[in-house]
């Protein structure tokens, strides 16, 4: 019975050494506000399209690249509100994948795009 007091706090203090580790690590991460805001305009004004689903982990992951500044991209949501159908601009282009980004040259790519390789294919200026 002594030694329950003991376990509690060390357990307690290994609970705060690992809260601290995963705040330290997730704000390392954090992309400053607005950063990207002049990218992801000059994205859009390149005509580049982004197109994706809500439910899409890749899309999140995508957008979560830019921050603050995802709602600037020039997205089109393909998934009717109900997750279960594709919306008719996105059967229209022939949409099968998500994301699928668009360019000015008619050329698709599929997935996670760093942002240099849109830097690079929009030829818009990437913030360092």
């Amino acid at each position: 019975m002594k030694n329950i007091p003991i376990i509690a706090i060390c357990a307690f203090g290994v609970l705060v050494i690992v809260s601290f580790f995963i705040s330290m690590k997730n704000q390392g991460s954090a992309v400053p506000e607005g950063k990207y805001d002049a990218f992801a305009a000059c994205v859009g004004e390149k005509k580049a399209t982004f197109y994706g689903a809500f439910w899409c982990s890749h899309c999140q992951n995508q957008k979560k690249e830019f921050g603050s500044s995802a709602h600037l991209l020039p997205y089109v949501e393909c998934s009717t509100p109900d997750g279960n159908g594709v919306t008719a601009v996105c059967k229209e282009k022939g949409i099968k994948g998500y994301p699928t980004w668009e360019f000015a040259d008619g050329t698709r790519e599929t997935g996670e795009l760093s942002l240099e390789h849109l830097a690079e294919k929009t030829s818009c200026a990437l913030p360092s």
